[in-house]
């Protein structure tokens, strides 16, 4: 460690002292902070709550000190709701004040300093982006328009399970096919593209960039230097490796995606059909967006929109196969109100109560991001009566807004009729703040008008054509979880045995 170094690591110590001096004196008379657990100089709380701060765990601190509570992580204050009262002053009453996003040494890297949209400081940018993003992605118009490539694309998995002879023996890991499809999906709303096969040279290429980032991104290793300035040096390594594969996934975006729509859009014999991209470049090319925000667009499909998609359809399929009764109720829907064999299409799921109960469920048990995308209040603000720091962190812990047991009648169990019956009323996009697998308000995901449709078609489908089942002498598939910074997914891709349905 040379000399500049050391000074750096004292002056970082004798600042984090400080502030952990004046973080004590907010604590007092002057102003009222959230409770929580006495902070220590320098490291704050993290030696007391470790890195891992998932939904369970912060669900633990919230039966400790409350619904609202402080976390001083380094010389980072973490304040994390737990209440759909205060969730709705985050994410509603207060969305202008909450509106903004904390983002970390990693995003940082992945995201060109908030270029994109999802990680950006609320503002003029933030609108910019959105309005851009919105058009071509997120209206009916779009969902209308591409449900006959998701029928499509999922049709090709059920072949493609039919024909592969193990699938009703010993079992598949389908995940796998489901993520193509999933990449399908979006690459043809995207760049009106499809890879192949799960063996495509640039599938591959492009799904391990992406696997890597998301693991890079999500993994709670880099905590201790994001937290701790003093102790950043270690972190030379992993932060050099995330801007490597950052620069070669914007390399892999621009040269074989963008500039191949750029390409076609200039091209005479160019198709009639406006993809995503083309109405992006528009914008870019009237001087409305850089190159780089193009870039940091297609960054924030890849991870937003696929993955989490994804995630969801995993455990829909994990938990149709642990549930049976379950599984023959909701075949039964689809072959009493389409008639056996006849396949669901985008427009049938208006009429499939019970298709859309188990959606619901699957989304309020086994949140895709169970404390949703951070929130940042940029001023001083206040929220249950407290003082909240400006540039605070603040964590919606909507998983457990989802799953305490004051609020939801036995909210450990997987029973979709909840939706049916007792929460009839409650919808996905946010009706009621005791549910929000997509948050709601301004910064919420706009990204549900395509999730819904493809979730449930695609659990449908499998539904409709196979039973369901685990492995022979499993009684039931593991479904142990895995979180990361913001997400949750099973920690082990679930092998499942596909019995093709007579009619």
């Amino acid at each position: 460690m040379d000399l500049l170094l050391v000074e750096k690591v004292l002056l970082s110590l004798f600042l984090a002292v400080v502030a952990a001096i004046a973080i004590s004196k907010l604590r007092g008379k002057r102003f009222k902070l959230p409770p929580g657990p006495i902070p220590v100089p320098v490291f704050g709380n993290w030696l007391q709550v470790g890195d891992d701060l998932n939904h369970r765990n912060l669900t633990d601190l919230a039966k400790k000190f409350g619904d609202i509570f402080l976390l001083r992580m380094g010389q980072r204050n973490l304040v994390v709701v737990s209440s759909p009262e205060l969730a709705k002053e985050v994410l509603q009453t207060q969305g202008v004040e909450f509106g903004s996003r904390t983002r970390n040494v990693v995003f940082d890297i992945f995201t060109g300093q908030g270029q994109d949209m999802v990680f950006t400081l609320y503002g003029e940018h933030w609108r910019k982006m959105r309005r851009i993003m919105t058009v071509p992605f997120f209206t009916n118009k779009v969902v209308q328009q591409q449900r006959a490539a998701w029928e499509e694309e999922v049709s090709l998995v059920v072949e493609e399970v039919k024909n592969t002879p193990e699938a009703s023996t010993t079992g598949i890991v389908l995940r796998k096919r489901l993520e193509l499809m999933m990449y399908n999906n979006m690459y043809r709303i995207m760049f009106n593209r499809r890879f192949e096969s799960l063996d495509d040279p640039l599938f591959v290429k492009l799904r391990a960039l992406n696997g890597e980032r998301s693991r890079l991104a999500q993994s709670f290793e880099y905590n201790y230097g994001d937290f701790i300035p003093i102790l950043r040096p270690f972190l030379r390594g992993y932060l050099k490796i995330c801007e490597d594969v950052k620069n070669r996934r914007l390399q892999l975006f621009k040269d074989y995606f963008i500039d191949e729509r750029v390409k076609k859009l200039g091209s005479t014999k160019a198709e009639g059909f406006k993809c995503a991209m083309d109405h992006i470049l528009e914008a870019e090319k009237k001087g409305e967006i850089s190159e780089n925000n193009v870039l940091y667009i297609v960054e924030n499909i890849n991870v937003a929109a696929i993955g989490t998609t994804l995630w969801s359809t995993e455990w829909g399929l994990a938990e149709l196969v642990n549930h049976p009764r379950v599984q023959k109720k909701l075949q039964h829907e689809l072959d009493t109100v389409l008639g056996p064999g006849v396949q669901v299409t985008e427009p049938d799921l208006q009429k499939l109560p019970y298709l859309q109960a188990v959606v619901k469920e699957v989304l309020r048990l086994r949140m895709a991001i169970p404390l949703l995308v951070p929130h940042m209040n940029l001023n001083h603000a206040k929220l249950g009566g407290y003082d909240i720091p400006a540039e605070s962190k603040v964590l919606v812990n909507a998983w457990w807004c989802a799953n305490n047991p004051a609020h939801w009648k036995n909210p450990e169990e997987f029973r979709p009729e909840r939706f049916l019956e007792e929460e009839s009323k409650v919808e996905a996009n946010g009706n009621d703040f005791r549910y929000l697998p997509f948050g709601v308000g301004r910064r919420s995901c706009p990204g549900i008008i395509l999730a819904l449709p493809v979730l449930a078609i695609t659990l449908g489908r499998l539904a409709q054509n196979f039973e369901l089942c685990p492995p022979p002498g499993q009684s039931k598939i593991d479904t142990t979880e895995k979180g990361g910074q913001f997400s949750l997914f099973i920690l082990n891709h679930s092998t499942v045995v596909l019995k093709p349905r007579s009619f």
